[in-house]
């Protein structure tokens, strides 16, 4: 069961990557260019949000049948496992919770110059602290 869910996550967090780098490339485009916020930018983002909260759905499942996760917290001095049990999950929900709030906020704005620099910051940032705590040695 574990290998299952081990491998999902791992094929899982390729597409939420991807729709996120493409999510936020997206929006720093629309912000440079100063072009107007469509209904296709609104749908890359909303995909990119829905892909990373099925991953977190799903780190959250693995978090709790791996042997790396929920059972390891008390061995902090072994860095593999404080990242594995501690700092992945950690930072992963902060980085998607700034998505979220993106995503909340983007709604409320009414030009397209500040939608797109919203996106740009919350998603940004939430890519950046994702991208920082990928146990790379796991994914390759």
């Amino acid at each position: 069961m574990y290998e299952i869910i081990k491998g999902i996550h791992s094929g899982w967090a390729y597409i939420a990557f991807l729709l996120l780098v493409i999510a936020s490339v997206n929006s720093f485009i629309g912000l440079f260019s100063k072009k107007e916020f469509t209904e296709k930018d609104r749908k890359i983002s909303l995909f990119a949000l829905a892909a990373i909260h099925t991953q977190l759905l799903i780190g959250f499942i693995i978090y709790f049948v791996s042997p790396l996760g929920f059972s390891s917290l008390g061995q902090m001095k072994d860095a593999a496992l404080r990242l594995t049990s501690l700092e992945h999950p950690l930072m992963n929900i902060i980085g998607i919770t700034l998505i979220t709030i993106g995503w909340m906020k983007h709604k409320k704005l009414t030009t397209s110059e500040s939608k797109f620099k919203t996106f740009s910051i919350y998603y940004g940032l939430g890519l950046v602290i994702i991208l920082s705590k990928i146990p790379w040695g796991l994914w390759f």
